[in-house]
């Protein structure tokens, strides 16, 4: 059967003839020398060109990373070696190694050392450590020496091929080659070492059209490649897979089963001549050179095969080298998360095919390799032979007795206790199967589910999955695809109802109860687990995530990727395994899963049970997640984040919680979230007491407002003075009808022109003490202007009726004797509506007020009276203007010739010496205060 491999092409890019090509061993980059004299660096991982420098204008026939110096090397037709920074693209050093053109360089894996091959028949070996001394010569070639290789298995011996037919490996410190190889008919152009087992082969590559395989201990040729239409110009044995790669000027590259030599696969890009391959250990990324450019592919599964049964006892296969570690060896050391485990690595033997994937039955006690279209079951203790035969994939059902295979695309068969139980042909093809409750079976643009039993169809989804994963109960499903996964669950009732009784609900799709789409999620699952009702993912952007009741929680961002091998409760942890068969683990509380679990399946008495498992530090998310599924009082009970708490006791209406946890948590924001809670439901004191809390006076004056109440107005006044909110202060103030307040506050607060006008308006016995304060604070600015204003007691012809304002003042002071209550509205007339000059002249008649008092006596006497609680009111009059004083005749004679410095004073619709049309310098119309 056919090597199950997978071919991407992840970087295509066009370019001058490439010569050579060489991978980084840590970052995503190809190094590419060209024909033209120039090297480019390529991310074949975002398709960029990262960097572009001309080395001479000369061929550059070899080029190689130093990655741990962070150098590229070159060799070219010009004979010289340069070496230069990839970071800075500074030159290091350049020097003449060669009398003829370089054909080849090699890096030592751990050594300072280069070898560089030339047309020149020779090899030399430079230690640049030593300021680039030429340490050894190896001369024996009687032609161009085409290529050069360290022996991954032994860095103190080489290859070389040449165009002199023959392969020659060398000793560094010896002149002379160990041996030499021949059976080529023509020139050797390339070679490879075989890089896994222990297997002593070389492949070459030359111009007979050949690939021949040698054992370089019997020195002989084991097998000889043949299919190539031109030279052979690039051999490579890949490091991991049970590959070969030859590149011919024939425009292909073959892939032979490293095992078998039976050609894999052919490819052909279009860009004519092939010149080289080259990869990197661990990687399975291959770059091609061309004529016209280069391409990176990747070949097979990046998953590696591994497995983990459920008491922690990984298998893996490294090549065809099957391993053994068990967690339980590590004792009760402290494990970090994330950090690399240090297990105990045990060989278990070597596996007659090469392992694809490895699957442990569902109790551990068997598992199945497969690979190159067989399978074979092992015991998972002492891995003893258990059962094979031939399959493209195989997988393990719930029922740890029974397993199924496909060995084509048509056949599927299915197997219990070792013997095969039944095979059918799915109706629409079977490209993949999957394991589990049920049998799946991927087609073209379907996935169809059957019955392990009877293998009837149970139903028939049109959907093309990558993968899917069933939950030990067999309830629930995961099917991911490209973009998204869903969440079905699986109605066992209604199936059986169907089968058994009811088969006319059958259609040809099966049964249409059977799966119910719980979740629709855009993420994509790379590799996946079930840990009762929760769904455990590693995701292609390398994060590892659960996901529980619609909720997607991130557990940690990997640095690389990862593939889930299981969770092992009694550990309270998870375990992941990468490429390089590292294992690594993270700490996920087994009972928040197990609580989360019953809370899906309304399970509140085994939650309750479950709750006191649960870490303090892990309740508030747990919490969260009760929260989303709608179980605030439950959330409310569990949480221990008080702000949490605080928001939840507030969407439940539970002023009370709300209230002590307020107390405790002390945020201005949180006392008005209350505070509005408190309003809607009525409870007035309750929000009095969360505004003072936050400091809302603008609240506390709507509410004092609303609810009438004069008490928390004069305290709303005071409080919001002390804290610098004057605006609310004075409305308090103006609102309790104490306009004497009002005036002291725009007073203390500089406002001295506004504090004229409603001294004016309101309190006609303070306008003269606060013009004489406005006098002063003007001087200081603009002396002039300051002179310019008129205080009434000097210019009593610009202020006509003042003195009956000021009676009026103190008669509507009479008549206030406190705030009225807000019952009697309807009976108390309306200041509008009301004429005062009308009732004090009234009053002056019938002598209920005395008008003996001199102006200056009744504006001193209102002065220094003490402020009351009570509204003033002051209101011109309709009686002619008092004679002239003598003050009025010394203004006469004022000089105004200073009318210039006051050119920028806006005095528009201003008239100080006019009366306006009704003679009134006050309208009672402008009075605001209202009775409470």
């Amino acid at each position: 059967m056919p090597l199950r491999l997978d071919v991407k092409r992840v970087l295509s890019a066009r370019s001058d003839r490439v010569k050579s090509t060489d991978l980084h061993p840590t970052e995503p980059w190809v190094l590419v020398s060209l024909y033209n004299g120039n090297v480019h660096i390529w991310n074949y991982e975002t398709q960029t060109l990262v960097k572009s420098f001309e080395v001479t204008d000369l061929p550059v026939r070899a080029a190689v990373f130093a990655a741990r110096k962070s150098w590229v090397m070159t060799g070219s037709d010009d004979m010289m070696i340069r070496a230069f920074n990839y970071n800075t693209l500074e030159k290091v050093h350049m020097f003449e190694a060669h009398s003829d053109y370089i054909r080849a360089l090699a890096v030592h894996p751990t050594q300072p050392f280069l070898l560089s091959s030339s047309d020149d028949m020779l090899i030399k070996l430079w230690d640049w450590d030593k300021k680039w001394k030429c340490s050894q010569v190896f001369e024996g070639h009687a032609h161009y020496v085409m290529q050069v290789v360290f022996n991954p298995k032994d860095s103190n011996t080489f290859a070389s091929a040449s165009l002199d037919r023959t392969i020659k490996v060398w000793q560094l410190g010896s002149s002379v080659p160990n041996f030499t190889l021949e059976g080529h008919d023509k020139g050797v152009n390339c070679l490879d070492y075989f890089h896994g087992g222990d297997k002593p082969y070389l492949i070459s590559g030359a111009d007979d059209r050949l690939a021949k395989i040698w054992d370089y201990q019997n020195k002989t040729c084991i097998q000889t490649l043949e299919g190539h239409a031109q030279n052979v110009s690039a051999v490579r044995f890949h490091p991991s897979l049970p590959i070969i790669l030859t590149g011919s000027e024939d425009g292909t590259v073959r892939v032979w089963h490293a095992n078998t030599y039976r050609l894999e696969s052919t490819l052909n890009y279009g860009l004519e001549r092939v010149w080289t391959i080259s990869q990197q250990r661990g990687s399975n990324h291959i770059a091609l050179g061309y004529d016209e450019g280069t391409v990176v592919v990747k070949l097979g599964r990046e998953e590696p095969a591994m497995s983990m049964d459920s008491n922690g006892k990984i298998i893996w296969a490294k090549h065809s080298e099957i391993q053994q570690a068990n967690l339980k060896a590590m004792g009760d050391s402290e494990i970090g998360d994330g950090e690399r485990l240090p297990l105990a690595v045990k060989d278990m033997g070597s596996c007659e095919i090469y392992p694809q994937t490895i699957l442990h039955n569902p109790n551990g006690r068997f598992v199945c390799v497969c690979g190159d279209g067989e399978y074979i079951i092992y015991t998972a203790m002492a891995l003893r032979n258990k059962s094979y035969g031939s399959a493209q994939e195989f997988i393990w059902a719930a029922d740890p007795s029974q397993y199924a295979t496909r060995e084509g695309s048509t056949s599927v068969k299915v197997f219990k206790n070792f013997k095969e139980k039944k095979s059918f042909k799915p109706e629409y093809g079977a490209e993949n199967i999957y394991g589990g409750a049920l049998l799946g079976v991927r087609a073209s643009n379907s996935l169809s589910f059957y019955d392990w039993e009877s293998l009837e169809l149970v139903r028939r989804i049109e959907i093309s999955p990558k993968n899917l994963w069933w939950n030990d109960s067999g309830e629930l499903l995961c099917i991911s695809g490209d973009e998204s996964f869903f969440i079905l669950k699986y109605n066992q009732e209604a199936v059986a109802q169907c089968f058994e009784s009811d088969r006319s609900a059958l259609t040809e799709d099966g049964v249409e109860d059977a799966f119910d789409v719980l979740h629709e999620i855009q993420d994509s699952v790379k590799t996946g687990v079930w840990v009762g009702d929760c769904f455990l993912y590693t995701s292609n952007v390398n994060r590892l995530n659960y996901f529980v009741g619609g909720e997607i929680v991130t557990v940690s961002h990997l640095d690389r990727p990862m593939y889930l091998l299981g969770y092992i409760p009694k550990d309270n942890r998870l375990y992941l395994g990468d490429r390089e068969f590292g294992v690594v683990s993270y700490a996920l509380q087994l009972s928040v899963l197990e609580y989360q679990t019953a809370v899906m399946r309304r399970d509140f008495d085994l939650a309750d049970k479950v709750l006191p498992s649960v870490p303090k530090e892990q309740r508030t998310r747990v919490a969260h997640f009760l929260e989303k599924q709608g179980f605030k009082e439950q959330a409310l009970v569990v949480s221990l984040d008080p702000e949490h708490k605080f928001e939840l006791a507030i969407q439940l209406k539970d002023l009370k919680t709300a209230f002590d946890l307020a107390k405790d948590i002390e945020s201005e924001h949180k006392w008005k979230q209350l505070a509005d809670l408190a309003v809607s439901k009525f409870e007035f004191a309750l929000a009095q007491k969360c505004l003072l809390e936050a400091h809302d006076f603008g609240g506390l004056l709507l509410l004092a407002t609303c609810s009438g109440d004069a008490e928390m107005v004069r305290k709303l006044a005071e409080s919001s003075q002390a804290k610098g909110k004057q605006n609310v202060s004075f409305m308090c103030h103006y609102l309790l009808g104490s306009v004497e307040k009002c005036l002291d506050l725009l007073v203390e607060s500089g406002r001295l022109p506004e504090a004229a006008f409603l001294a004016r308006s309101y309190v006609p016995s303070q306008v003269s003490r606060i013009v004489q304060l406005w006098r002063e604070d003007l001087a200081k600015t603009n002396k002039k202007a300051a002179e310019s204003l008129a205080d009434p007691t000097e210019y009593e012809n610009l202020f006509p009726d003042l003195k009956e304002a000021v009676l009026a003042e103190e008669m509507l002071r009479r008549e206030q004797t406190g705030l009225l209550p807000a019952k009697q509205y309807p009976d108390v007339q309306d200041n509008l509506s009301r004429d005062v000059l009308a009732e004090l002249r009234e009053a002056l008649e019938t002598g209920t007020l005395d008008s003996s008092v001199p102006y200056e006596d009744a504006a001193v006497a209102a002065a220094h009276r003490d402020h009351e609680d009570s509204p003033s009111l002051a209101s011109g009059s309709d009686r002619q203007p008092t004679p002239p004083t003598a003050k009025e005749t010394e203004e006469a004679d004022l000089d105004f010739d200073l009318e210039g410095d006051f050119d920028e004073i806006n005095t528009a619709g201003v008239n100080l010496d006019d009366d306006d049309e009704d003679g009134d310098m006050f309208d009672p119309e402008d009075d605001l205060l209202k009775d409470d």
